[in-house]
């Protein structure tokens, strides 16, 4: 093995640019040559390589987004785009391939190593958490903590205008960053897709703090969750309840953006080292994870196929503590 490649795909997760400095010093370390694949899996289509540096990871650890850049390919859905990319790979004499991504990241990557029997490993790269085999997706703890950052400013005018607040996260399939960021937030409930909503306990909830004179709420809702989002959520509440001013605020992209955490750039680094080290060793067709603080390989089609699940026993922790 004389050259990698590197590519991010998808949507973008802070920690990202960790994981590619990780990649590219790994590589050179061991006598490898680098190059960066721009715009994903697009890139890998129309010949967007670019050789890598040491010098061309410098002071990126600190940085959201990736400077490879991202996209979701349509044209790598079809083998006639997966036989551009190849052809683009061996022009360059790429042996392998490192992709930071999630589930359609690795499920293309997984189609592609099936079809041209090309080595690649893959790091997971997402905001939601929600890949099986690993603990802590790169740039799960960022967005939660932005989350939680915002939802303490909410809460300061919440209380100033005795308001309840429903306050949507990203998470369309998953509750992740809502059951997390909820705990932290104290919010008075927390609505995840895994769950199902019932307005009636969470109106009775609401009246149950209302007899304990608590004069603003903040609920968490999930942008999956089954009852339509934060503003349906609202909407249904306040036909029934009136009692307090009811606002709605969405988050959105936000929680994408921004420096990542001490943790995120920690997890991230070690998961691109060790996929360099996979590579090297003949691994391929793997996640790297980090389980119980240890590196741990999980296949693709597993790593996508099954559901980790969140703790329900910490959605009626969080319910618990903030009643």
């Amino acid at each position: 093995m004389k050259k990698i490649g590197i590519l991010t795909s998808g949507g973008d997760a802070p920690g990202m640019n960790a994981a590619i400095r990780a990649v590219v010093r790994t590589g050179l370390y061991n006598n490898l040559e680098v190059f960066g694949i721009m715009d994903g899996y697009n890139g890998l289509i129309n010949d967007e390589f670019v050789k890598m540096e040491s010098s061309s990871v410098s002071n990126i650890i600190q940085r959201g987004g990736t400077i490879l850049r991202t996209a979701r390919s349509k044209e790598f859905i079809e083998k006639e785009g997966r036989e551009k990319a190849y052809e683009n790979l061996k022009k360059h004499e790429i042996d392998a391939m490192v992709v930071i991504g999630g589930n359609g990241t690795f499920t293309g990557a997984n189609i592609f190593i099936d079809e041209f029997d090309f080595p690649i490993m893959g790091a997971p790269g997402t905001i939601d958490n929600d890949l099986y085999g690993t603990d802590m997706t790169i740039g799960y703890d960022t967005a939660v903590n932005t989350v939680v950052q915002a939802v303490d400013k909410i809460r300061d005018t919440a209380t100033s205008h005795n308001r309840l607040f429903f306050v949507e996260v990203m998470g369309r399939d998953a509750g992740f960053i809502a059951l997390r960021s909820g705990i932290a937030g104290g919010a008075e409930d927390i609505l995840v897709p895994e769950t199902i909503t019932y307005i009636d306990e969470l109106i009775e909830i609401l009246e149950k703090g209302f007899r304990k004179n608590k004069m603003s709420g903040i609920i968490i809702v999930a942008e999956g969750d089954d009852a339509g989002g934060a503003f349906e959520v609202a909407r249904k509440v306040k036909e029934r309840y009136n009692h307090y001013d009811t606002r709605v605020t969405v988050l959105g992209h936000i929680q994408r953006g921004g420096s990542p955490t001490a943790i995120d750039r920690i997890v991230a680094s070690t998961m691109g080292h060790y996929t360099v080290n996979a590579l090297l060793e003949g691994r391929r067709g793997e996640m790297v994870g980090i389980i119980n603080n240890k590196v741990a390989y999980t296949p693709f089609n597993k790593a996508i196929k099954y559901n980790k699940g969140i703790r329900r026993d910490l959605l009626k922790m969080a319910r618990i503590l903030a009643s």
